[in-house]
């Protein structure tokens, strides 16, 4: 029978949110060992869009305060010679005002400014911002991770006192709807289509504020990622013929190159959705300790690392 040691902590949950609060954990000193369903690469972060911006998600002001923190180690990996699949990209933030940045994050975006008619069709900012590559990103985190002494392991968990650890950390996304148990957890459905890119070098997010639709283009490489939908409480991971190609038609009309590329691959995530993050701890039988991290919704990446260092906080007591 396993022996708990003192420093032990069991991240459960291997997304973006459950790798990177195991690694900032790991790097504090914590024997850390990561619990998940499936690997990362199958997890809702692997189908992430990834551009560092809060999206639906609450309470805002922590959100952004988050975000912040999130921004600086992203700029930092984006800086450095690691391969952390983070690249500062520029582009435009459509039907976004400049005093919707002004107060939180507009010091922090060198370069924001309105964008030209020649670069959006209506209203936007052009800013640069971090993109992830989540192929890249999440194998990074777990090799990270392993570096610092952690480990992940493939364990599914239905109650908290099969974990062997003084201190639980539950990242389990969509899952703590049933695991927490907390029916407040649901799911936002993202479609993607992910296509040849044609020559698209800079990224737009653009909404209709007549009917709701958005589209967005992230570039990656020979690779575009194109959005996408936020359907409310929808389960289904089948991809839509009809919304794939709804998809492709709004990004085409953004940039007419996206027309007619060949199609590589549909994406759909469950975005875990809350009105508001659980970041917060209790206690459990026998003195040990529970703390939650979940409820980003399509913020998770944007988020990752200002949520992880307070998780590792409220871990350490």
């Amino acid at each position: 029978m396993r022996t708990e040691q003192a420093d032990e902590v069991v991240v459960v949950g291997g997304g973006v949110i459950g790798l990177t609060t195991a690694v900032v954990l790991a790097e504090r000193g914590r024997t850390v060992r990561v619990w998940a369903r499936e690997p990362a690469e199958e997890t809702t972060s692997a189908v992430a869009g990834a551009l560092w911006w809060p999206y639906r998600i609450a309470p805002v002001a922590a959100a952004r305060a988050w975000a912040l923190r999130s921004l600086e180690v992203y700029e930092e990996l984006a800086a450095g010679a690691a391969p952390a699949g983070v690249r500062l990209a520029e582009g435009v933030l459509g039907e976004t005002e400049r005093h919707e940045v002004d107060g939180w994050a507009a010091a922090r975006l060198p370069g924001l400014r309105a964008a030209t008619a020649g670069e959006y069709h209506g209203q936007g900012l052009w800013v640069r911002l971090p993109l992830v590559d989540m192929s890249v990103h999440l194998p990074w985190l777990r090799d990270r991770l392993a570096a610092a002494g952690g480990s992940v392991e493939t364990r599914t968990v239905t109650d908290w006192a099969e974990v062997d650890a003084p201190v639980v950390v539950n990242c389990t996304g969509l899952g703590a709807r049933t695991l927490v148990p907390d029916p407040a957890v649901r799911p936002v459905r993202g479609q993607l289509v992910v296509v040849e890119n044609p020559g698209v070098r800079t990224w737009t997010v653009s909404a209709d504020p007549a009917s709701g639709e958005t589209a967005y283009v992230f570039p990656h490489g020979d690779r575009l990622v194109l959005g996408g939908t936020a359907e409310e409480d929808v389960w289904s991971r089948e991809p839509d013929p009809a919304v794939a190609a709804g998809i492709v038609r709004r990004c085409a009309a953004l940039r007419p190159e996206i027309a007619g590329a060949r199609v590589l691959e549909h994406r759909v995530g469950l975005r875990p959705a809350r009105d508001t993050v659980r970041l917060e701890r209790e206690a459990l039988p026998g003195g040990r300790a529970l703390v939650h991290n979940y409820g980003h919704g399509g913020a998770g990446v944007t988020v990752s690392w200002g949520c992880a260092e307070e998780a590792a906080r409220l871990a350490a007591g």
